[in-house]
């Protein structure tokens, strides 16, 4: 098991250089060094000295991948992507282009990121998995199949249909909660239920179908025949056999969202006024701050790899008889 945490790990190190090259290569095709500054300094008015100046003092006065005029290691280490990627592996993300650490950013928003995530998260897993036990109990019956048309139209609607639907019905009609913003202590909970709920809701139809093909798949097998042949009851079956034996599937689509748990919800944060890391990124976007952008993008690759991880420990932890090499 030691070797292989240990092996992954040297994997993910090619994977992680990878990733923060391509991001790399995309946003400087987009948007050059010189065009930054302009962006950031204003575009009229901008002296090709302020440029220079600016490319100075930020490190972007260098090549982007090799420097030619650099003798020996200097040739890929004086760069702009060894400068910038370097301290990334270290944990340090630098500052924004308002100075800000970005470090201390992500830290201050993982936790309205979070408080929507995860209980959003557990409740969708939870009402999804009840769903698809219910479709499968009653399966090849009318409840089986209004429940699939169900399933069909809720994950053929649009997540901004909920989202804004939501806020028009729950808080303009209805005037329950707020319709955005955040706020700390005991009245957090105002501005985090309907989130939860809209993300629990919009979640329903593709999870449901997906846990209900895995559970039907299961109940034809031939341990489900011997178990029914031994006189135990369909329920008995269903949660104590077929439940217990679709876990590694589900399993496998679980815990790889463990990175959006962190990283937070784009369009959600960004619709309900959350200060967490989905919506840092989104303003980072639109400020063409490439620095932030560029932390985000490698801690979410960083999350990935580690939930992937967390995927095949979880297997040894559901059928003792696997064992990795």
């Amino acid at each position: 098991m030691l070797a292989y945490l240990v092996r992954r790990l040297l994997y993910a190190l090619p994977i992680l250089i990878g990733v923060n090259l391509i991001t790399f290569a995309l946003f400087f095709v987009v948007n050059t060094p010189d065009d930054m500054a302009r962006m950031q300094l204003g575009v009229k008015r901008v002296t090709p000295e302020a440029i220079a100046r600016w490319k100075s003092e930020r490190g972007y006065d260098k090549p982007l991948f090799i420097n030619q005029s650099a003798a020996g290691s200097a040739v890929l280490t004086d760069t702009i992507f060894f400068a910038k990627s370097a301290r990334m592996f270290a944990g340090d993300f630098g500052r924004a282009e308002d100075g800000r650490d970005i470090a201390r950013e992500i830290a201050s928003r993982m936790g309205p990121s979070l408080a929507i995530a995860l209980p959003t998260f557990l409740l969708g897993l939870l009402v999804t998995i009840a769903f698809a036990l219910l479709l499968t109990f009653f399966r090849a019956s009318y409840l089986d199949f209004w429940g699939v048309v169900l399933c069909v139209a809720m994950m053929s609607i649009s997540g901004l249909f909920y989202i804004i639907g939501g806020q028009y019905l729950v808080s303009k009609i209805w005037k329950l909660v707020p319709i955005s913003g955040y706020g700390g202590g005991l009245d957090a909970w105002k501005f985090l239920i309907l989130p939860v709920a809209i993300g629990v809701v919009s979640g329903i139809g593709s999870s449901t179908r997906w846990y209900r093909t895995i559970f039907l798949e299961e109940v034809s097998r031939d341990y489900v025949r011997t178990a029914r042949a031994k006189g135990l009851s369909e329920l008995t079956v269903l949660f104590r056999h077929v439940l217990r034996n679709a876990l590694i599937p589900i399993l496998t689509g679980v815990v790889v969202v463990i990175p959006l748990l962190f990283m937070g919800s784009l369009l959600t944060e960004s619709f309900f006024g959350i200060p967490g890391l989905g919506s840092y990124t989104i303003d980072a976007i639109n400020a063409q701050d490439f620095a932030v952008v560029r932390a985000m993008v490698f801690i979410g690759s960083v999350l990935y790899i580690v939930g992937l991880i967390l995927t095949d420990l979880s297997y040894t932890f559901v059928d003792p008889r696997i064992r990795f090499n």
